[in-house]
């Protein structure tokens, strides 16, 4: 019987600063080593005393990613998935808090059999033990671990402490990676490397050297700049991969090749290529699709997690923007994307829109904004302009419909206004109880749930196009939802129920079948969409967007 590999780990850091890629590199190295034939999984580590992203501004975080399991993570759970065309589950996503929740309740729990519990070791190997709870649940063969924060950070010392012992006991299985940053100040015109140098040095006062680095610049490293990096920072000067900044996250696997990272990694593993020269075929002829210009189809997305300060940010909604790519390439045409405050419809009026060609309304939460958003998806509906409501977007439609086309004057949502008289959207049973006892983090519904999709619908049609299934599932992350005892108005006044729970009792989706595009979903379609495998609906309104478009021409 042949001797089992034992499976492989990558560790992924940061330095100088946050923010340059360390989650698309994880993600992108995933990407190539499937293709040279391994089971690749990947770990988010973030150093935040939350127990998970749920309770995180996106403003300040970036999107809530939901898994299929339920957990609420970090957006880079949302890039492995899409880059790896894969399912990521709980056991891949740890924070600090949860690690330290975990200690104490074994504590409490006596299962230290009366040790003291201290930081060290037992914070570490209980990391170490979520690693290999992580590599059985996936059975991935090399298993990828990105650790949030740059090096010299306390926070995150308690990770690289259990990354460094893991490498003293298996120095073949275990490599580092560490993604750094060179400036290239305006005034001096110059790739400078000494930031990266003083980073290295900060990761060997922990203990570990780096096996590879990745240069994020704004241009290719040259050879020069890599040999100074290589004799300071004690690494192969072929080690030293360029990450010039991309059009597109999806040409960095293919950026990295040409530097041979897959090859050298696995050279390191002390494995060898299954597929000697990859398979690409597929990724390449996707970024090829992403690079279209023309035909151009603009879409507003209406929200309200935009800005920071006097910086406006995708972050809030990067799985929608993905999504909205992903479909994009898929009918072979360029999407641009608008930006468009909900407030600012509020105060000036819906002229911001004349220009689109088709709208999305994404997730939220709150009062604020809400008003502007039913006033944008009044004119989508009056005017015939492809409409997608996500999650609070479909509420949003809801309440509009309610209002204008059902005579219910005043319909809202119990989030927005406990004392209307018709809460055409409201709390969902189990959930009002944790509302009154401040249970707020994790005990919203979350994760997959199976939708049964109503024949002869838009919904229908979209679905069709890549599945015969008539229950699908898809990913949720909601408190509130449609209420029924005002079903049979809206069906009576063009409203078509356009998926349900299975049993029939849930509202999953709406749409108005006699629209060119008029749907909301209570799901959130934008966290299963991946550049491989885009979404039906996504693809259906693109298409829709991209057919109005053109016969306005």
């Amino acid at each position: 019987m042949a001797k089992k590999t034992p499976t492989k780990y990558i560790f992924v850091v940061g330095g100088v600063m946050s923010g340059v890629g360390k989650g698309i590199t994880t993600a992108s190295i995933g990407e190539i080593l499937q293709t040279k034939g391994y089971s690749v999984s990947c770990i988010k580590m973030d150093p935040y005393i939350n127990v998970d992203a749920g309770t995180m501004n996106p403003i300040e975080h970036g999107e809530v990613f939901v898994t299929e399991d339920g957990d609420e993570t970090d957006q880079d759970i949302g890039n492995y998935e899409r880059f790896l065309n894969t399912n990521i589950y709980k056991e891949n996503y740890m924070t600090t808090g949860r690690i330290y929740q975990t200690v104490i309740n074994k504590e409490r729990n006596l299962e230290y059999k009366g040790k003291c519990v201290q930081v060290v070791p037992h914070i570490p190997i209980e990391i170490r033990d979520r690693i290999d709870k992580a590599v059985k649940k996936t059975g991935a063969e090399i298993m990828i671990i990105e650790i949030g924060g740059t090096v010299g950070e306390y926070e995150n010392l308690l990770f690289l402490e259990a990354a460094r012992v893991m490498k003293l006991y298996h120095p073949k299985d275990v490599a580092f990676v560490i993604v750094s940053y060179l400036p290239i100040p305006n005034k001096i015109g110059e790739m400078k490397t000494k930031p990266t140098q003083h980073a290295v040095r900060n990761l060997n006062s922990a203990g570990i050297q780096p096996d590879f680095l990745v240069a994020r610049a704004e241009m290719n490293i040259d050879q020069a700049r890599r040999e100074k990096i290589a004799i300071h920072c004690n690494i192969h000067p072929e080690n030293v991969i360029a990450a010039p900044d991309a059009d597109s996250i999806y040409d960095i696997p293919l950026n990295f090749e040409k530097d041979h990272l897959g090859d050298r990694i696995l050279e390191r593993l002390e494995l060898k290529p299954r597929n000697k020269n990859g398979n690409n075929n597929a990724w390449s002829q996707m970024v090829k699709n992403t690079k279209i210009k023309n035909p151009e189809v603009v879409i507003g997305i209406v929200g309200k997690y935009f800005t920071t300060g006097d910086f406006s940010l995708g972050d809030s909604y990067i799985s929608v923007i993905e999504a909205v790519k992903h479909a994009a390439a898929y009918n072979h045409c360029h999407v641009k994307l608008d930006w468009i405050n909900a407030e600012d419809v509020e105060k000036q009026g819906t002229k911001a829109l004349k220009h689109l060609a088709g709208i999305i309304v994404p997730q939220g939460w709150g009062s604020r904004g809400s008003e502007g958003k039913i006033m944008t998806i009044k004119y989508c509906r009056e005017n015939n302009i492809p409409y997608f409501g996500l999650c609070y977007g479909m509420q949003m439609a809801v309440i509009e419909f309610a209002r204008h086309a059902c005579n219910l004057k005043g319909a809202n949502s119990e989030e927005v206004d406990k004392e209307t008289l018709y809460s055409v959207i409201h709390i969902m049973p189990e959930q009002e109880k944790l509302i009154k006892e401040k249970g707020y983090g994790g005990t919203i519904r979350l994760g997959g749930w199976p939708c049964k999709i109503t024949p002869n619908t838009h919904m229908a049609k979209a679905y069709q196009k890549f599945s015969k299934e008539k229950v699908v599932s898809e990913r949720h992350r909601h408190r509130y939802e449609f209420n029924n005892d005002y079903r049979s108005v809206f069906e009576k006044n063009g409203m078509t129920i356009a998926g349900t729970s299975p049993d029939g009792q849930i509202v999953e989706a709406i749409e108005i079948t006699k629209h060119p595009f008029f749907i909301g979903t209570q799901f959130h379609p934008e966290y299963i969409s991946r550049p491989l495998a885009p979404h039906p609906l996504f693809v259906e309104f693109v298409k829709v967007c991209k057919e109005i478009k053109g016969k306005k021409k």
